[in-house]
């Protein structure tokens, strides 16, 4: 166990920051779920911006990588031209 106060300190600063990263993250998978099962293309256009907010900021926080962000925000945005093609 730590023993230095700045040590003891910065354990409880990692502790607070992962529960805080895994609530933001788990939250952006279920986004990114739901967003998927949309069949409304309208619907879904508005859903993707803010999606696209989301795992943006999780990606300037470091919390997932610039290019996971990136990666599922084109594959989002296909669905959703997918989507209008069809309709």
């Amino acid at each position: 166990m730590a023993n230095h106060k700045s040590s003891k300190k910065r354990i409880r600063q990692t502790i607070k920051r992962r529960l805080e990263n895994r609530y933001y993250e788990k939250t952006a998978r279920n986004a990114v779920r739901r967003l998927r099962k949309m069949t409304n293309v309208d619907e879904a256009k508005a859903a993707l911006i803010k999606v696209s907010a989301m795992l943006d900021r999780l990606a300037s926080k470091k919390t997932i990588s610039k290019n996971k962000a990136a990666n599922l925000k084109s594959k989002l945005a296909r669905h959703i031209n997918k989507l209008a093609a069809a309709a």
